[in-house]
């Protein structure tokens, strides 16, 4: 990596509500710093991060929030 450049590198898997589906992933930063990048269908509710991450990096990410997202367009959304 240039020391000059930020640059991050993917290092877990965010696994949907589905308990399979990959619909993110946790990038680690040249910086230190990590970050979730979503994929196509944008944030989602996360049931597991594969590869586990420590206690500390998943507070980094708000994991538990994570959880809790709800999808889009729900029922709930819309009252």
């Amino acid at each position: 990596m240039n020391e000059d450049e930020v640059e991050g590198v993917a290092i877990a898997n965010l696994i949907g509500a589905d308990e399979r589906s990959v619909v993110g992933w946790v990038y680690r930063w040249n910086t230190g710093a990590l970050a979730v990048m979503w994929d196509v269908n944008s944030p989602q509710r996360v049931s597991s991060i594969q590869p586990d991450l420590g206690d500390a990096e998943k507070s980094e990410i708000d994991f538990d929030g994570l959880k809790k997202i709800r999808r889009h367009g729900s029922r709930k959304d819309q009252r």
